[in-house]
């Protein structure tokens, strides 16, 4: 049960830093306003919020950690929100970023 809210924390955290980040983006490069830049200013700040309700107490972790989810949900959202068309090289360093991932976070540790 760890292990399945430890992947719905950093599914969320993407959706809140990565939608956070192409609000800003949307509001500065289509020119689409304040708006949408304070919108995702505020995004970025629930990442950071939802990020410490992991229960490893290591940030460095974590972080690091989450990198893997961020390479994998930000192809996911361009091909979602922009319509981009990932190629068999973003697929594989996706894979490759989550297998990472999974290493960091849930490999047992001994202590």
């Amino acid at each position: 049960m760890l292990v399945a809210r430890s992947v719905a924390l950093f599914l969320v955290a993407a959706l809140f830093e990565i939608g956070g980040a192409w609000l800003v983006w949307q509001g500065i490069r289509e020119h689409k306003g304040w708006i949408w830049i304070g919108a995702g200013v505020i995004a970025l700040g629930l990442y950071g919020v939802v990020a410490t309700l992991q229960s490893d107490d290591n940030f460095g972790r974590i972080l690091a950690a989450y990198g893997g989810i961020f390479v994998a949900g930000s192809i996911a959202w361009g091909m979602v929100a922009d319509g981009y068309r990932p190629d068999r090289f973003d697929v594989i360093g996706s894979l490759i970023c989550l297998a990472g991932m999974a290493v960091i976070m849930y490999a047992p540790r001994g202590h």
